[in-house]
């Protein structure tokens, strides 16, 4: 199998996600499906985009989440690219704030 061919996404792992109770639940459940390797990096990324979100600068993210140069950059490609399914910046603001700022058409 190639390692690299992309493939589509399995829905019923994202419509289970949408269907944890509650956020011990959610906890739980990334705890069994994932590693504490990729748990921490999931988080530090979303860490880190938060802190670009917020307008901090790379040292500050740097320092406080303790990610890579590489990392924060990537994240922030991501964000500015829209990433891949383009809602991080959306989903962090709307914790933020309580709604998602509208988006520029293209």
């Amino acid at each position: 199998m190639d390692r690299n061919k992309k493939t589509k996404p399995n829905a019923a792992l994202y419509e289970t996600i949408l269907s944890l109770r509650d956020l011990d639940e959610c906890v739980r459940f990334f705890q069994d499906l994932c590693t504490p390797i990729e748990l921490r990096s999931m988080e530090q990324r979303f860490e880190v985009a938060v802190e670009l979100e917020r307008g901090a600068v790379y040292s500050e993210i740097l320092e406080k989440t303790g990610a890579s140069s590489a990392t924060v950059s990537r994240v922030r490609r991501a964000m500015l690219d829209g990433g891949a399914g383009g809602v991080m910046r959306d989903v962090i603001f709307r914790e933020r704030i309580g709604a998602a700022p509208k988006r520029e058409e293209t």
